[in-house]
């Protein structure tokens, strides 16, 4: 462990949104933070999110099913079902945002969109907005080639047009993938209309990032936030066993996966889905590889800083299938968290260094 500069851990410490204010100030005074040495490191930010000027433009001036506020600093705040988001500066602005990340030492992001995204809005609406974002997400990325890069949304509750969309994505705009939330506006992700949109990304050889969104169900979800600390999380595993069982991940191999805040509770529950494959027929229906052999095959962001539910990721899918992911500027989020969660454990430098970034340098061909 190597201690950083005054100035550098005054800037890590007020950027933590989660120390109490007397807390920073005696980190500050007495000059005892330690922090790891990140010289050597290549760090790559797989989950942060990221609200274009453009589309905040375009939700101005078209109307929008989010309710629309203004916080007492200022920021836009869209609420939604259970659910709402501040946009600070770092939400929209690259120039904020690239500060932060040269104090953090962080060498990239991938941004993307986030929840509910454009599947709170009528289909139409919601593909005019999608177009608005990728166009925004390329235009930021070829800007900014040595910084980020992006995984493009689609208008998943209009799927012939998500379909289309996605080959612009990955085809014309030039991006990696795209990220999906984890239902379409109620609908499970593995219904055979949306198949046509994995048809294009299995061609591509894209990647597919699963964000949860607010599940069926989130009236129960409303207040204590329970909505983004347990809807959450169940709602990407309960997508990613769909995706399973229906036949999806095996009808497609050439689409890398990943799976949002270390899979919900799918490390978890793997050997579970497993049982389930043995005992009912349906669950064989038209999946023909056991669950937890295919899951085994995705990816898995660190948006879960637990010293134990790391190492069960690990353990389950392997360091190979880690990537580090920070859910920047989210309130829940923390870039500090994102990299000690993964210099403190137990692994070989070699190791951490492909959870920081190796691994998603990768998965995402960025040489």
């Amino acid at each position: 462990m190597q201690s950083l500069p005054l100035n550098c851990k005054t800037a890590l410490l007020e950027r933590n949104s989660n120390l109490w204010p007397e807390k920073r100030a005696e980190l500050i005074a007495s000059n005892s933070l330690e922090l790891p040495c990140l010289e050597r490191l290549m760090i790559l930010d797989f989950h942060n999110h990221y609200f274009p000027p453009e589309y905040l433009d375009a939700l101005s001036k078209g109307g929008s099913h989010f309710r629309v506020t203004t916080d007492r600093d200022g920021n836009p705040v869209l609420h939604s079902p259970g659910d709402y988001n501040v946009i600070v500066p770092g939400h929209r602005d690259l120039n904020v945002r690239e500060r932060v990340l040269d104090e953090a030492e962080i060498q990239m992001q991938v941004i993307t969109f986030t929840a509910p995204g454009t599947s709170i809005e009528t289909p139409e609406r919601a593909v005019e907005l999608c177009q608005v974002v990728n166009n925004a997400f390329a235009s930021a990325c070829r800007a900014r080639t040595d910084r980020f890069t992006s995984l493009g949304t689609l208008p998943m509750n209009a799927p012939e047009a998500a379909a289309e969309e996605a080959e612009r994505v990955v085809g014309e705009l030039g991006l990696p993938g795209v990220m999906l939330l984890s239902n379409a506006s109620g609908v499970p992700l593995h219904e055979k209309h949306f198949w046509p949109v994995y048809e294009r990304l299995n061609e591509a050889e894209a990647v597919i990032y699963i964000h949860p969104t607010y599940p069926v169900g989130v009236e129960v979800m409303e207040r204590f936030m329970l909505m983004p600390m347990v809807g959450f999380l169940m709602d990407t595993t309960l997508a990613a066993a769909g995706l399973i069982y229906s036949g999806v991940v095996e009808q497609f191999p050439k689409i890398t996966w990943v799976l949002a805040h270390l899979g919900g509770a799918v490390p978890y529950l793997a050997e579970r889905f497993d049982r389930g494959f043995e005992a009912y027929p349906e669950c064989r229906e038209y999946c023909s590889v056991l669950p937890s052999e295919q899951l085994r095959g995705f990816y898995y962001d660190t948006v879960n800083f637990d010293d134990a539910c790391l190492r069960l990721a690990i353990e389950f899918a392997g360091v190979d299938h880690l990537v580090a992911g920070s859910d920047y500027p989210h309130m829940i989020g923390s870039l500090d968290k994102m990299i000690s969660s993964v210099t403190t454990l137990d692994l070989s430098e070699g190791e951490k260094e492909k959870i920081l970034g190796e691994n998603a340098a990768r998965i995402l061909s960025l040489g």
